[in-house]
This record gives structure tokens, sequence and C-alpha cells, in this order.
């Protein structure tokens, strides 16, 4: 067992499952790149579940333009009482994440939908998004996905202040305020920067 996997708790075999899944076909379907596979804890497992603080239990979550399932994948087998929502617009992104929902026994709590936000029409407590766009388009992506009272958390580096003033037009478009939050990545002695957006 990868001691990194501990962080998962009882879903420690589950994740270390789905690692081996990115390593292998998520390399050989052109959705992580050759280079990733020895980075894949450090750089996308675990920085993908450093905002979980912010995700309120029992939340409904959508993981905009989810890709090769990061961070709604990790997300979900950490909090087995989420509901996960992977939206991602290509077909074999798609194909690759309903395989992999199914292979690691994840279909009662995570659906694959496939669609671009902007044809989206449900609502979720928490939006999410990881190395999907910048801030302002995000905002225009995200915030109709947003039920009452909910919020976007968005996975950034250090330029996440950066961007949160770069988004103001649109943040005050679509009413929302932001806040960046510099968080411990679990498992690792690194930080990492969340974006937090809530109805103002």
């Amino acid at each position: 067992m990868d001691a990194r996997a501990e962080v998962f708790g009882a879903g420690a075999e589950t994740i270390k499952q789905y690692v081996d899944i990115l390593a292998s076909r998520g390399i050989d379907w052109g959705l992580m790149g050759p280079r990733e596979g020895e980075r894949l804890w450090e750089r996308h497992i675990l920085n993908s579940i450093a905002g979980v603080s912010l995700i309120p239990e029992g939340a409904t979550v959508v993981d905009v333009g989810s890709g090769a399932g990061l961070p709604g994948v990790p997300l979900a087998i950490l909090r087995p009482g989420l509901r996960v929502t992977l939206l991602e617009p290509l077909l074999r992104r798609a194909t690759f994440l309903e395989l992999a929902v199914d292979e690691l026994g994840l279909e009662d709590r995570v659906r694959v939908v496939r669609a671009r936000a902007e044809e989206h029409r449900e609502r979720y407590d928490v939006v999410t998004g990881r190395a999907v766009a910048p801030l302002p388009r995000l905002i225009g992506w995200c915030a109709p996905l947003m039920a009452r009272d909910g919020r976007i958390l968005a996975l950034k580096g250090s330029t996440a202040a950066v961007e949160l003033s770069e988004g103001s037009v649109e943040l005050r478009k679509a009413r929302l305020q932001g806040v960046v939050h510099e968080l411990p990545v679990p498992g690792l002695d690194e930080v990492t920067w969340v974006i937090e957006l809530t109805t103002g």
C-alpha cells in the first residue's frame, strides 16, 4: 500500500486503483501527459483534495471540465457522502470517466454527464474546476450551475490572487464575491490555492 493512499482512509484501495488507471489508460488515451505518471500523487491526487474542508457534508458537487476526473473522483473517494457529477464535453474523456467510475464501483455516488457547462441546466451546492480556464471565463461557465447559497471552488496556483483581481468585472456581473484560501496539501509539505466564490 502506498503510504500516500492512507490519507483516504477507507478509500485507500480505491484511490490506488484510480491512480493505476490514470497511469495506464489515462496516459494511453492522452488524458495525462507521458511524464505525469511519476507525479500523479503529488501533482494531481493530493492537490485535488486540498479544498475538501470547504465542501459541506452531503453536498452535491459538479466537476466542470472533469477531464480525467480531477478533482471529482478523489473528492468522491475521500468523502463518500458527496454526490458528484463529472461534467465533460469530449467523448473520449467522458468514455474514460464512465469506465473508471464503473471499475472503481462509484456508480452509487458519481455520475458522468457529457455536456458543456453552458448546456447543463442543473444546479449544485458546489461547483468546482481544476486547470479548466482562467477565472473570468470560469465564472461565466460556473455561476449558472450554483444552487442558492452554493459556492464555486476554483483550484488554482500561486497566482490565484492575481486571477481573482482580473475577474473583478465578471464577479460584479454575476453578483459574486471571492476569497483566496492558501491550504495545505494533505500528506505533503506543500500548500496550494483555492478561490472560493459565493453570492454577495
